[in-house]
């Protein structure tokens, strides 16, 4: 996968997007474009009304000699009642606003986007809990102590844990997760209506999807190795094993990690995005997995209608999506960033504090788009380590909203573990309202505040 930048007079080379029915998203893919976020070059989502016949696609087409790639989302297995979403390869040399104008003429269209190019939000008895390090899960009456921490400790010494009775699942959109790690094997889903047997046994379309699914390789095997430190680190935030004497505690102790990995070496796209999001939803439907969230600790991408409807599903699903919202020290009420920029109903995004309360530098904010600030500076949690070529369990510090989105993320499973039934929005009001002001997210954020989960 090439992650190529068209630079704005090459965007925008035949002139403005066409007026579309939905004149607002088409002025915010039109930004997008303008602003260089990077892309696939000469591929195309393209959204069909429902009912579009193959010859009607085929005509669509052929009005810019593209040739199908592949159903991202089938229209058969959306619970939001659009038609099929495929990815589409144009030829070289036809600027992409030109490609979108053309095919979007076609009265099988709905809308069509560009394929985004997304990356993750990071800059660069258990031990790490009781010698001080692991402040994000510290509260003011906690020993270790931190006020500006997620009080999450204060929660367990009240008995919440997370109930192991009754789990709490949680999708985790990112890189894999090391399901062996000493710390998070045993809160790693294993999916027991598809045994390992070369089958599709639970209909879904996955083969043998044990633990989750690779969308970067299109396999069962969610962990590749030591690259997949991303989405190992924020697992273990959310729900690393507590009271094991090793390492480090997740926020809710028995959660339970579904990994749906899109993001590779060089980040993950739109597409893949959209199948890792409809993946869990799936899985929610199908299963009745008690799935309450997902974590999405990544952005970087232009605005993507294909995307906001998955999410959107999401929460028809009753499932949280909870965004990083980035590192760029930008207001994303004046410069958009996505996924966290969304007005979707079910999204939380979050920005990222240090151990003394302060906005991170990097973190970026909005009174209006940015939800609540988290621990997101010098955060340890679970790592793969190469070791005399093996791969052991391991732990590290890395900073970043992706860092801060986990602790939400888990906070929102420690909700909903005590408080069984509760709705996706339900969830979402807990987290928010139970927010402590903080100066340094004053007007940068729509709380005002702080994560806090003392009284869950």
């Amino acid at each position: 996968m090439k992650r190529i930048v068209l630079g704005l007079a090459a965007a925008l080379a035949v002139g403005a997007l066409p007026a579309l029915a939905d004149q607002g998203r088409s002025d915010l893919v039109r930004a997008s474009l303008a602003a260089g976020h990077d892309l696939i070059a000469n591929e195309l989502l393209v959204q069909f009304k429902p009912g579009a016949t193959e010859d009607a696609k085929e005509r669509a087409y052929a009005r810019i000699g593209a040739l199908r790639e592949e159903v991202v989302a089938p229209a058969s297995r959306r619970p939001d009642a659009k038609g099929d979403l495929e990815r589409t390869h144009y030829p070289l040399g036809l600027a992409i606003s030109q490609a979108i104008r053309e095919i979007e003429i076609d009265s099988a269209v709905d809308f069509a986007e560009p394929n985004w190019v997304y990356t993750h939000s990071v800059v660069a008895n258990d031990p790490y809990f009781a010698n001080g390090t692991l402040w994000g899960m510290y509260g003011d009456g906690s020993s270790p102590a931190n006020q500006y921490g997620s009080q999450a400790a204060e929660a367990w010494a009240a008995g919440n844990t997370c109930n192991s009775t009754v789990p709490v699942y949680v999708g985790v959109i990112d890189e894999g997760i090391m399901f062996n790690h000493v710390d998070l094997g045993a809160n790693i889903w294993t999916n027991s209506y598809d045994v390992v047997d070369g089958g599709d046994n639970d209909g879904n379309g996955y083969i043998d999807d044990v633990h989750g699914w690779d969308f970067v390789r299109n396999d069962n095997t969610i962990f590749d190795g030591t690259s997949d430190d991303h989405g190992t680190h924020v697992s273990g935030t959310i729900a690393a094993a507590a009271n094991n004497g090793t390492g480090v505690a997740g926020m809710c102790w028995h959660a339970k990690l579904i990994s749906a990995k899109f993001l590779g070496k060089q980040g993950g796209t739109t597409a893949n995005a959209v199948k890792a999001v409809s993946y869990i939803t799936d899985l929610k439907a199908r299963q009745g997995l008690n799935i309450v969230a997902t974590n999405n600790s990544w952005g970087g991408g232009g605005y993507s209608q294909a995307l906001k409807d998955a999410i959107d599903a999401a929460g028809g699903q009753n499932i949280l999506f909870i965004a990083a919202a980035g590192n760029d020290g930008a207001n994303i009420d004046a410069t958009p960033s996505y996924p966290a920029g969304y007005d979707s109903a079910n999204i939380i995004s979050v920005a990222a504090i240090d151990k003394n309360g302060a906005l991170a530098s990097w973190s970026n904010y909005g009174a209006t788009r940015v939800d609540i600030g988290a621990p997101g500076v010098g955060i340890v949690s679970t790592l793969p380590l190469a070791q005399k070529g093996a791969i052991v369990s391991g732990y590290g510090s890395y900073s970043g909203t992706s860092m801060a989105t986990p602790h939400v993320t888990g906070a929102a499973a420690l909700y909903a573990s005590r408080h069984p039934g509760a709705s996706a929005a339900e969830i979402k009001a807990a987290i928010i309202g139970s927010a402590i002001a903080t100066p340094s997210l004053a007007g940068k954020t729509v709380t005002g505040g702080r994560l806090n989960v003392s009284g869950f």
